[in-house]
């Protein structure tokens, strides 16, 4: 069933914020999509127990199968289902997984059960693992940190998001330096930025400032086809192949693969 891929050996990357409303569900759909569409072979894992990514692309209510991975002896396959859209799986998420912290509070190693699994599985078959964490930073957060090689923080255009991003930055440092010494910061994204606010504005130069070389060139606009996209079951991509979303998310995915120099959307207000 599973064909290893040609090349290097898979990306994995935790998308994680303890912040609510930073971009991070819609940063995990979206950039599968479009790395997807780039003919990129995706496993989007969504362990956050809102279980809104995996309801974005079609999946509500999948039963124990990710509860029972951490809790039980369940097989990794068995809990892959293939999206509806080419190049792309997922695991998805049920409203059980908030009792995971519970179940797990005995366990040891709890932190490195999601990379043990990944570890286990027959070769490399995707090119890139998307990890959609919760919005804290608990055990489950803990476990994508601790699985990943990258991390992928996407930060709302506004100044309070800045508060949070100091100490989570901190906390995947004490995780580098405790549990996965291969653990990096591949980029900070910027999401919801207006260009037709001062704010917004500020607030980029801020962040490209303060966190130099860790900023990505790709910023995600905002744009309202964004908000409307999950009531249709539909990345961004598929819902409005040619809006700012759209535009922004392929740009990140090719950011991301290396394909191309980036260059900042032009500021306007369309």
């Amino acid at each position: 069933m599973w064909e290893k891929t040609e090349g290097p050996l898979m990306r994995i990357i935790a998308i994680v914020n303890q912040k609510g409303g930073s971009g991070k569900t819609t940063t995990a759909v979206n950039l599968a999509a479009a790395l997807a569409e780039a003919n990129k072979k995706v496993l989007l894992i969504d362990l956050d127990p809102q279980a809104s990514a995996s309801m974005w692309v079609g999946f509500k209510d999948k039963g124990k199968g990710l509860f029972d991975l951490f809790t039980e002896d369940e097989k990794f396959e068995n809990v892959i289902q293939k999206a509806d859209i080419d190049h792309l799986h997922v695991i998805p998420s049920s409203v059980l997984l908030s009792g995971v912290e519970k179940a797990l509070a005995n366990e040891v190693a709890a932190e490195s059960i999601l990379k043990n699994k990944l570890a286990s599985f027959p070769s490399a078959p995707w090119d890139y693992v998307l990890i959609d964490c919760p919005p804290t930073l608990g055990i489950l957060s803990l476990n994508a940190l601790t699985a990943a090689k990258e991390v992928l923080v996407p930060v709302e255009a506004h100044v309070m998001a800045l508060h949070g991003l100091v100490q989570l930055l901190r906390t995947i440092n004490l995780v580098k330096q405790r549990l996965n010494p291969e653990l990096e910061v591949t980029g900070i994204l910027a999401c919801r930025v207006d260009y037709r606010t001062k704010h917004s504005i500020e607030v980029l130069d801020q962040l490209r400032t303060r966190f130099e070389g860790k900023v990505c060139t790709s910023v995600i606009r905002e744009n309202v086809r964004l908000a409307e996209a999950p009531l249709h079951l539909k990345p961004i991509t598929l819902y409005d192949t040619h809006c700012n979303g759209a535009s922004d998310y392929r740009t990140l995915a090719q950011e991301l693969i290396g394909k191309v120099e980036v260059t900042p959307p032009p500021i306007s207000p369309s």
